[in-house]
């Protein structure tokens, strides 16, 4: 659990990101026509609704009705003095989504190192005996599979830095291949030097156009492939992509991107973001503590 001090702290960032956002919103969209407004401004501002998610996903809670009710509501009063009702927080959390994902990309990411790790991880949704009864990602979720087999849901792909910093993120349909990801120029433009992964990443074509953008796509090597040669180092670099494991051990047991008692898919990505953003705020993250080059080889420890 955060201290207040840095609760203070992840609320002014989340403040002065919200005001700056609302100013844009309302310099680059058109007014609302002139009608009677039936309904009052919430008491809540978006910051610090924003604030009580990431909250949460580092709470060790595992429901978020308890966690609002018997801890915020409690013992973190005198910080949220115009708490709402639980069912009206609910409401608002689809209207942080936008700002809360732009809050993630321009603020909490860290910055590419020039060695960087990618790998996918599923969120499932429900058991796979549910999959023909399951309603609520009907038509977007679908079914994928995994090292630990089949599933019904999304993958949440991540790149990271070798100090576990996330450095991009991206949500796609069960069914897309690990690869697909890198081959958008926006996931990829920030990233230079090495990029990891695991043999799922193996493609000629994706190496060819990663080269020419100045990043060097490294993989383990399939039994099959002849005549490859991989230095010392990149070896050794395959042998510390674990980091980006622990990364999604993390996001899944301690910040709980995963569960399936969505009701919804806007909570369901408020629910994600909330834990993307709670892992940045983590003061520990699984890094490769020194790294030292000497003739072409490297040295981890």
């Amino acid at each position: 659990m955060f201290s207040e001090d840095k609760v203070t702290e992840i609320f002014c960032m989340a403040d002065d990101f919200c005001n700056f956002f609302d100013a844009k919103m309302k310099k680059y969209t058109l007014p609302k026509a002139t009608k009677r407004n039936y309904h009052r401004d919430g008491t809540l501002s978006k910051a610090e609704v924003m604030v009580i998610i990431i909250l949460f996903h580092n709470s060790g809670y595992r429901c978020l009705k308890h966690f609002y009710l018997e801890h915020v509501s409690k013992h973190l009063r005198h910080l949220f003095p115009r708490l709402v009702s639980y069912n009206r927080f609910v409401e608002l959390e689809k209207e942080v989504a936008v700002p809360l994902a732009i809050f993630i990309k321009n603020v909490l990411l860290g910055k590419c190192t020039g060695i960087s790790f990618v790998d996918s991880t599923p969120l499932r949704v429900c058991k796979n005996q549910r999959i023909h009864m399951h309603k609520v990602f009907k038509g977007i979720a679908q079914r994928g599979k995994c090292s630990m087999g089949w599933f019904f849901g999304f993958k949440l792909h991540l790149i990271c830095n070798e100090k576990g910093e996330l450095l991009n993120f991206m949500i796609t349909p069960g069914d897309v291949d690990d690869r697909k990801p890198l081959e958008y120029g926006s996931f990829v433009e920030f990233l230079y030097g090495k990029l990891v992964g695991d043999k799922g990443y193996i493609g000629k074509d994706l190496f060819q156009r990663l080269f020419v953008d100045g990043i060097q796509l490294i993989t383990k090597l399939k039994n099959n492939m002849k005549g490859a040669v991989m230095t010392l180092s990149d070896r050794l670099l395959t042998r510390k992509r674990a980091i980006i494991e622990t990364v999604n051990d993390e996001l899944k047991n301690i910040a709980q991107v995963e569960h399936s008692r969505h009701r919804s898919f806007n909570n369901f990505m408020v629910n994600m973001l909330g834990g993307i953003a709670a892992y940045c705020f983590f003061p520990k993250k699984p890094c490769i503590t020194c790294e030292r080059y000497y003739d072409n080889q490297l040295t981890l420890f």
